[in-house]
């Protein structure tokens, strides 16, 4: 039976630009769906079709068990968004953008209300509820449109990038938010460039390139397709950069990688903690001084460069930036 969210075969272009390629998602009730990929893969067009906000050239997508190009104002009811790009009116209050949410959900005066204020204190802007959003910062923006997005409590969330720009302490108010709402039977589709959210939040996480799903398993799945754990050694004189490289390939699983400049060799190995006391040992038996030396897992940049071949906001941001063109064309329409 399909989950929450359900896509198969998703295809949309953009003139030349072919966005989404044939794109499967399964996200059943009750979990996050991280979907990781460069600037250009395709996560926001994804988001865009599974929230009617654009229709596919072909496939098929189910959310909340509606179909999205058939029951497009039924799935509207049925889900909350908070797009990349903080959408509030700028002429009225903090509280009010909030009420008038409520009330477009049908929620009585006095419930928007109170609804507002607790969203507006969770989000720290009880400070600037009365001051027009027009005078917020950014990021004050930002927290305001991921408040919107909450308002009420619906079955299926997406939330597109929503930490972008958030300071760390309102980055982990809103993943307190998130998880309590997933423990509450929420469904969510989340787009995200932070491995460490994908980590804190995702049970399940999808990586797409090029508009395409090149990778799916769960955070530490997809870690361990670029090697697992690394051991990273700084050593203090460049001049035993050769001999270190030597035995810490010997204890590696893998190709070793120097920076000279920086005197840094890195291996992906396995064994953890206790083989990096090894090491150390054969190192110092060697006499070759370090200055640094830890195992650390794969980085986002990691991934993204294993499965891609590329970092997360290099090689795609032409082609980002000419499918967001042609997709501004198609809506002005």
């Amino acid at each position: 039976m399909p989950g929450a969210i359900y896509a198969e075969g998703l295809v949309k272009t953009f003139g030349d630009v072919r966005a989404l390629d044939g794109v499967d998602l399964d996200v059943p009730e009750g979990t996050v769906l991280g979907l990781l990929g460069p600037n250009g893969a395709g996560k926001t067009t994804a988001v865009r079709v599974l929230t009617t906000l654009l229709q596919p050239d072909s496939g098929r997508a189910v959310v909340a068990g509606l179909d999205v190009v058939r029951q497009p104002n039924d799935v509207r009811r049925a889900i909350g968004l908070s797009g990349q790009f903080a959408a509030v009116d700028e002429y009225l209050t903090g509280r009010e953008n909030l009420q008038m949410v409520g009330q477009l959900y049908q929620m009585s005066a006095r419930d928007a209300k109170a609804r507002a204020q607790q969203l507006l204190e969770r989000f720290n802007l009880a400070d600037a509820a009365d001051r027009t959003a027009k005078t917020y910062s950014g990021g004050m923006r930002r927290r305001l449109d991921l408040a919107a997005a909450l308002v009420v409590s619906p079955p299926v969330m997406f939330m597109d990038e929503p930490t972008t720009g958030l300071d760390p302490r309102n980055r982990q108010a809103l993943w307190e938010v998130i998880e309590e709402l997933v423990a509450g039977g929420t469904t969510l589709l989340l787009t995200t460039q932070y491995l460490e959210e994908a980590d804190r939040l995702a049970h399940d996480i999808c990586v797409i390139d090029h508009g395409k799903v090149i990778a799916r398993g769960t955070s530490d799945q997809l870690k361990a397709q670029t090697g697992g754990e690394r051991v990273e050694v700084v050593v203090h004189d460049a001049a035993h950069l050769t001999g270190a490289t030597e035995i810490v390939r010997g204890f590696g699983k893998g190709e070793a990688s120097v920076e000279t400049h920086t005197r840094k060799i890195t291996v992906p190995v396995a064994g953890g903690a206790k083989l990096l006391a090894e090491v150390i040992r054969e190192l110092d038996t060697r006499g070759i001084e370090i200055d640094d030396i830890g195992l650390r897992r794969p980085t986002l940049d990691d991934v993204f460069i294993s499965l891609t071949g590329h970092a997360a906001e290099t090689e795609n941001e032409a082609a980002n930036e000419t499918a967001n063109e042609a997709e501004r064309k198609e809506n002005a329409k």
